[in-house]
């Protein structure tokens, strides 16, 4: 999988991917009006990978961002890489279409380059997106993935999507759908939590291995979403090794961190709704970090993670984060 000259990636189905993506998430729905705004900057200043999902609610914002860059001339739609996830409500096997058919209609989109399996974790479907019972536990849903995973290759085949993928997936979780009888269709990507202070070693061997690429997110620490994230995990980019190395190639702690995942072979997503680091992040292409600095990066893992999983510990798919 040998990178492009447009910074793509081709997977393991003949798609290619460009290599850093701009995510849609806000942690603060004040803010999802912030969002189209946002996504206009970025495509403006050269991301063509755009990360979303059903969860976000921003679909709408993003779709409107990118319709009007298509329209001004700034890009064309085939231009746009545009990620979409099944949410946890949707994974029973009849409601997987129904869930992309829904974010299709909100970003008035014919179709998704990527659609992925948000988390293993099925929840009870209907009209609440994160269902709490009387004891404020969410209420779990017992899914087999593997026929989740079947649908998901039906919405391929029909052409709603061009590539399928997961995230949040486990190694485990992964052989299951790899090793599910008449696959037709492998994953193309698993996105799962990746930084410094948790380098995800293992899985990215293991989807090396096979022939699926590893993307990461929270790549510059967490946004601090009460909701998901840990309070008491120290900041990533104050950490005195990325500061360290930044000074030296007078770059930002942020553009070390980016920089380090891409030359691991990750593809990354950043997410800013502010203009200038917008314009920072898409400067990681203009270095390369020593194979020196890179070993040092890698000893900063200590197995850390900045969400909060334990919310999904009653879930018989649930398996706590490893710490390699």
């Amino acid at each position: 999988m040998a990178l492009s000259k447009d910074r793509g990636i081709t997977m393991n189905d003949g798609n290619k991917i460009p290599i850093l993506g701009f995510g849609t998430y806000t942690p603060d729905t004040s803010q999802i009006s912030k969002c189209e705004e946002a996504t206009k900057i970025a495509i403006e200043v050269g991301f063509r990978h755009i990360d979303g999902a059903y969860i976000y609610q921003t679909e709408e914002q993003v779709g409107r961002a990118v319709r009007a860059k298509i329209s001004d001339g700034t890009v064309k739609r085939e231009d746009i890489f545009y990620t979409g996830k099944l949410w946890s409500t949707f994974h029973r096997p009849e409601l997987v279409r129904k869930c992309l058919e829904e974010s299709l209609k909100k970003l008035q989109f014919d179709y998704m380059d990527l659609f992925i399996i948000d988390n293993p974790y099925s929840m009870k479907p209907g009209p609440d997106v994160f269902p709490i019972g009387e004891d404020k536990k969410p209420i779990f849903d017992n899914v087999d993935l593997r026929q989740t995973w079947e649908a998901m290759e039906a919405c391929k085949d029909a052409g709603l999507v061009r590539s399928i993928g997961v995230s949040n997936f486990t190694r485990k979780q992964l052989e299951m759908i790899l090793n599910k009888p008449g696959l037709k269709h492998k994953p193309v990507i698993n996105q799962v939590e990746c930084h410094p202070y948790r380098n995800q070693s293992k899985m990215l061997a293991f989807c090396k291995s096979n022939n699926i690429l590893m993307e990461g997110y929270s790549v510059l620490g967490s946004q601090r979403d009460p909701k998901w994230s840990n309070p008491d995990a120290p900041p990533l980019l104050e950490d005195p090794l990325l500061v360290a190395i930044a000074k030296k190639y007078n770059k930002s702690p942020a553009l070390v961190a980016i920089c380090y995942q891409l030359q691991r072979g990750l593809v990354v997503l950043v997410k800013t709704y502010t203009r200038k680091r917008i314009e920072e992040n898409i400067q990681a292409f203009s270095f390369q970090l020593s194979e020196e600095d890179m070993k040092s990066i890698d000893g900063l893992h200590k197995g850390m993670s900045y969400l909060k999983a334990e919310i999904f510990a009653g879930h018989p798919q649930y398996n706590p984060p490893d710490v390699e």
